[in-house]
């Protein structure tokens, strides 16, 4: 069994990777390359926000369902009390990888406008494998804004310090951001298979009976059927199609309830039984929404007497 590794303060993680203690206990940049490597697996839950431009990186990563190899730069994003997984060799604790990591605690980011942005930026969601990939260009305007951080903690704190950091850390957030939109981007082909992976997957839970033995499909269930995480999944889907996996679920669910209204003698609450509904209700208020119709409504456009 890999041995979990809690990481409270990011004091601890200093002291946890022999290097020397952060300049402010609250927020810390860190050379990738300085970070204790031990051979075997190990299993890191840490309580703050990890950004991460890593180059040369080494080791297995393994979070969520699959393992990724990395041999160029890239960044990853972790939130408070997410598992990371890591296996290094022999070979790798002898390697010399290059980066820089950004170490973020929640209590650094009390009483300002970040704190509740933070849970808006999907990509804190993604997996290792779902990584962003950057250019040249994009690379140094990201270690820019590492060294600019650094700069201003580092220094002597003043009243305008820590306003002054969460506008660098919002910059760099919002360019991340903009550079997942451009790997989306440059990734359509794989990104359309993706599409074409879901919509088989959704149109197979939706022919089998999985509907009456577990009712609608969750997004959780159809990232799994993808091996990809729910976050990466609704963004691929919002930027090919602008509807997340959720609304894709109840598009579908309409489809199928338009179908049986129309063409067959069933109940409201049958067809509501049948599309995995626990409640009738449930059923006609989601139809309701989507049609600006009731069920009954949208079947008697349908009796021509």
């Amino acid at each position: 069994m890999n041995k979990l590794i809690r990481i409270d303060t990011i004091t601890e993680f200093h002291r946890f990777n022999g290097i020397p203690l952060p300049d402010n206990p609250l927020i810390s940049v860190v050379n990738y390359g300085d970070l204790l490597k031990t051979e075997g697996r190990f299993q890191y839950l840490k309580s703050f926000y990890s950004i991460a431009l890593k180059k040369d990186v080494v080791g297995k990563y393994r979070y969520g369902q699959q393992s990724y190899d990395f041999d160029e730069g890239l960044m990853t994003f972790f939130a408070p009390q997410q598992v990371l997984q890591v296996h290094y060799t022999e070979d790798d604790v002898h390697r010399s990888p290059s980066g820089y990591i950004l170490l973020i605690h929640p209590d650094f980011l009390w009483n300002t406008s970040l704190a509740e942005k933070m849970k808006r930026y999907a990509f804190f969601g993604y997996e290792v494998h779902e990584a962003l990939f950057l250019s040249e260009k994009e690379e140094k305007i990201i270690l820019e804004i590492f060294r600019q951080i650094q700069q201003e903690y580092s220094g002597n704190m003043d009243d305008f310090s820590k306003n002054i950091i969460i506008s660098q850390i919002e910059l760099l957030l919002n360019y991340s951001e903009r550079f997942y939109k451009r790997q989306f981007l440059t990734r359509d082909q794989s990104n359309h298979e993706i599409l074409t992976r879901f919509e088989k997957a959704l149109d197979r839970y939706f022919k089998s009976d999985a509907l009456l033995d577990k009712g609608l499909p969750t997004v959780q269930y159809l990232s799994d059927e993808l091996h990809i995480s729910p976050d990466y999944l609704s963004s691929t889907l919002k930027h090919l199609t602008g509807q997340n996996t959720r609304q894709h679920i109840q598009h579908k669910v309409i489809e199928r309830a338009k179908e049986k209204l129309s063409s067959t003698a069933l109940s409201v609450s049958e067809i509501a039984y049948q599309l995995g509904f626990e409640h009738s209700q449930s059923f006609s208020k989601l139809f309701k929404q989507k049609t600006n119709q009731t069920p009954l409504e949208f079947r008697k456009s349908f009796d021509l007497n």
